[in-house]
C-alpha cells in the first residue's frame, strides 16, 4: 500500500498577509539596529518607519521582548546558514580546511552584519530576558552543532573522554558533565571544555575585528585569523589520544589521528541580549 504524503494546507489570505507584515516589521527592526545599534531599538521607532501606530504593531509583537526574541533567533539562523554554506562549499577540502572555512564564515557574517552581531554578543539589552529553551536557544544550537561536528566528528566518545585537559578541577568536569548537550551529540566533559575554550578564542578575535580593535593590521586581519584558527585546531587534536590509547598516553607535541585516520578538523554563544539557557549554548 502506497504511503500517503502529508500535504500541508495552503495558508489563508489572512495568514499570508500576517506573515508578510511580520517579515516587514522584522526587516524594519533590522535596519533600525544597523543604523542605530541594538540598544536604541524601540517599537515606536520601528512602527514610525513603517507608517504604523505602535498599537497596530502590538498585533504582531505584543511586547518589545517578543520582537527582540524574534530578531535574535533570526540572526542566529542567518549566522548558522552562513557557517553551513561555507562548510558545504568546502566539501572537497580536508577536515582542517573545513573547520577554518567554517570559522571564516562566522567571521565574514559578523563583519557584514555588525549591528546584528552586536545584538547577539554585545552588551545585554536592559530588561530583556530570553525565554528558557526558546527559539533563540534552539537557533543557537543549530550553529553549535555545525562546529561540534566539524571539530569532533571523526572521534569516538572514548577518545574525547580521554582528551588531555590538565588543570581542570574534578568539580568543573562534574559540572560540565551535567549540562545539557549544545549540539546534536552529547560531548564528554573534556571535549566540552576544549570546544568552549576554542570558541572563546575564535569569537574573541572576531569581536576585536568587528569593533575595530585590530584595524591597525589593515588587510592582514584575515590572514592572522586563519593562522590562529589553524593553530587552534592543531592544538585541540594533539590533546585527543589515538584510538585505543589510554588517557595516560597523551603528551604534549604528540600527533594524534582521528578514528577515520584523516587529517583533523575544529569550533564555535549566548545571546548578549538575554540570559536563559543560551549562557551554555556553545
Amino acid at each position: 500500500m502506497p504511503v500517503e504524503e502529508h500535504i500541508a494546507a495552503p495558508l489563508s489570505l489572512r495568514q499570508r498577509r500576517r506573515a508578510a507584515a511580520t517579515q516587514e516589521i522584522l526587516d524594519a527592526a533590522e535596519r533600525h539596529i544597523a543604523e542605530n545599534g541594538p540598544a536604541a531599538l524601540s517599537l515606536r521607532a520601528v512602527a514610525r518607519s513603517l507608517g504604523m501606530t505602535v498599537q497596530a504593531l502590538y498585533h504582531y509583537f505584543p511586547s518589545r521582548d517578543d520582537l527582540v526574541t524574534a530578531l535574535i533567533a533570526k540572526a542566529y539562523e542567518a549566522l548558522a546558514e552562513a557557517v553551513g554554506a561555507a562548510v558545504d562549499a568546502a566539501e572537497d577540502g580536508s577536515p582542517l580546511e573545513r573547520v577554518v572555512i567554517a570559522a571564516e564564515g562566522y567571521r565574514q557574517w559578523a563583519l557584514a552584519h555588525p549591528g546584528r552581531f552586536q545584538l547577539l554578543y554585545g552588551a545585554p539589552l536592559r530588561h530583556y530576558e530570553a525565554p528558557v529553551d526558546g527559539p533563540t536557544t534552539q537557533a543557537l544550537r543549530r550553529m553549535s552543532a555545525i562546529f561540534e561536528r566539524e571539530i569532533f566528528g571523526g572521534f569516538a566518545p572514548a577518545q574525547l573522554a580521554a582528551a588531555d585537559t590538565p588543570g581542570l578541577s574534578p568539580e568543573l568536569l562534574a559540572y560540565l558533565g551535567q549540562l545539557p548537550p549544545t549540539g546534536r551529540r552529547e560531548l564528554p566533559p573534556p571535549a566540552t571544555a576544549l570546544v568552549m575554550s576554542a570558541w572563546g578564542h575564535m569569537h574573541g578575535l572576531v569581536v576585536l575585528e568587528v569593533f575595530g580593535h585590530t584595524s591597525f593590521l589593515g588587510d592582514h586581519q584575515a590572514e592572522i585569523f586563519r593562522m590562529a584558527m589553524r593553530n587552534l585546531v592543531e592544538d585541540i587534536h594533539r590533546r585527543i589520544p589515538v584510538a585505543g590509547a589510554g588517557a595516560g598516553d597523551n603528551g604534549p607535541g604528540r600527533s594524534h589521528r582521528r578514528t577515520d585516520d584523516s587529517v583533523h578538523a575544529w569550533p564555535c554563544g549566548s545571546a548578549a541580549g538575554g540570559r536563559g539557557d543560551e549562557e551554555r549554548a556553545l
